[in-house]
């Protein structure tokens, strides 16, 4: 494999939000291409004029570039086989179609869709696989022009060779032999003059050098046309892998069932590019060990098509958490309010913090992050900061009712009311003496004051709870209940 020439790309159609399968296949191409110090291409495939928009072309790239995925050659970025938009490159596949037709290697077909329902429909009855009959495959011109005189609009068809097997080597799947005579002659252009998706994704990869085509196996059938295109037009193959379909843990196809399928819902519930990136790594590919934490350097370093499986990859939101969890532990806490802040201001919590709460915050979150797998859970975590418990589940108020309970909650009160300032350092001196004087300790003298704090028997840090309320509103939450 020559790294000098390697090149791959990922040609995305935007309709719709960017899907994590589509993630994954940019990932693996991106990560072969720096691997082999090879090219990384993007383009557009825009021809399904009724689905595309340019919003979800702006979702692609920015996905993209949220992940990290920056590429050498495309869309926005340019290069010497522009334009890198589908629908921008009509005139060129028009220039190869005339060619096709010329050669007699193409022909144009006046069936209209019921007839074509009609032959396929007797086919399958007959129990046949249903392709294209060849009706007008030997039209001649007397019959053209009338078939045109009735307002027919033709689409383009490639004469499919007959009796051939056509075969290739598959990165992921090894050897795979397909037979023509089970294709059959097939449309390249349709009836409004756009080129079907086999027909401009052969000629963009022709002209745009591109050397491996890493795909999704949904994208396997269409090889055997593909490779028939290539040969009529004289293209070079390229080499071909299909990486396994994401499944969802029920091992049904990941849909909107199995929760988030988009980047941009991951980016809005707060998971970070690099979790996201290291999860869908290990989506189909597995390192020659036990480890699954990766940087993206290490990646890089490791990643290689022989250690891509065939099987399919199941998409495990488990163990997205557990990395996701394992990044977000590493942040400062400037970057982790970063990451928190949107989700706490969505819940109403705050607004834009002033620095005196600013400061509050980032101890706030600092003091939660053994409990934050992901952005959004901040806020069933910070609720207990913002809010004041109003009512008590009945192990609560039991405990409060213990004899302990009163003595311990008046005296820290006692403390709080005298207390210059209230660092963790400080709480926990207060805790210390009251357990001194009272011979309180354990259960009997924490818990108490959690329940008063915050209405619950578990949670973060006590002395990281006092410190983030302050005095004026822990004093006011343990007034509340004695």
């Amino acid at each position: 494999m020559e790294n000098k020439t390697m090149k791959v790309r990922f040609a995305p159609s935007p309709t719709g939000p960017f899907h994590i399968g589509g993630a994954r296949s940019a990932l693996f191409n991106w990560l072969l291409a720096k691997h082999e110090q090879g090219t990384f291409l993007v383009r557009i495939e825009d021809t399904d004029l009724e689905r595309s928009t340019k919003e979800s072309e702006e979702n692609i790239k920015a996905a993209l570039r949220w992940l990290g995925i920056t590429w050498d050659e495309g869309i926005d970025v340019g290069g010497p086989h522009a334009p890198y938009r589908q629908s921008e490159r009509l005139d060129i596949y028009q220039k190869y179609t005339q060619r096709l037709l010329e050669e007699g290697k193409a022909y144009y077909c006046y069936c209209t869709e019921e007839e074509l329902e009609e032959s396929r429909t007797r086919q399958m009855a007959e129990g046949k696989t249903p392709i294209y009959s060849g009706r007008c495959r030997h039209l001649t011109d007397e019959q053209r022009r009338a078939f045109e005189a009735e307002g027919r609009k033709p689409t383009v068809r490639l004469r499919c060779p007959v009796h051939e097997t056509l075969v290739f080597d598959d990165m992921v799947r090894g050897r795979m032999s397909f037979e023509s005579d089970g294709i059959g002659d097939f449309i390249i252009v349709k009836s409004d003059g756009m080129p079907v998706y086999n027909y401009g994704v052969v000629i963009d990869d022709a002209e745009m050098e591109i050397t491996h085509v890493i795909r999704a196996e949904e994208h396997l059938s269409n090889t055997p046309r593909q490779l028939v295109i290539y040969r009529a037009l004289g293209f070079a193959e390229p080499q071909f892998g299909h990486i396994s379909l994401i499944l969802g843990k029920d091992y049904k196809k990941m849909s909107k069932r199995h929760g988030a399928t988009s980047v941009e819902q991951y980016k809005n519930l707060g998971y970070l590019p690099e979790a996201i990136i290291n999860f869908l790594a290990l989506l189909g590919w597995a390192p020659d060990d036990e480890e699954e934490l990766f940087d993206v350097n290490q990646l890089i370093e490791r990643f290689s098509m022989n250690r891509v499986s065939k099987n399919p990859a199941v998409f495990d939101i488990d163990k997205l958490n557990w990395i996701n969890f394992h990044y977000m532990k590493q942040l400062p806490p400037e970057k982790l309010l970063e990451v928190t802040l949107p989700h706490l201001q969505a819940a109403g919590f705050v607004s834009e913090p002033t620095p005196q709460e600013r400061e509050r915050l980032l101890h706030m979150v600092d003091g939660l992050r053994d409990h934050i797998y992901f952005g959004a859970q901040v806020v069933e975590h910070a609720r207990t900061f913002f809010e004041r418990p109003t009512e008590l589940d009945e192990e609560c108020t039991g405990l409060l009712q213990e004899d302990t309970a009163a003595t311990v909650l008046s005296a820290f009160a006692a403390q709080l009311q005298a207390a210059e300032e209230l660092t963790e350092a400080a709480v926990k001196a207060m805790i210390k003496r009251i357990q001194k004087e009272y011979k309180i300790k354990g259960k009997s003298l924490y818990a108490p004051l959690r329940v008063a704090l915050t209405g619950a028997m578990h949670g973060p840090d006590l002395t990281m709870i006092v410190s983030v309320l302050g005095k004026e509103e822990s004093l006011a939450r343990l007034r509340a209940w004695h």
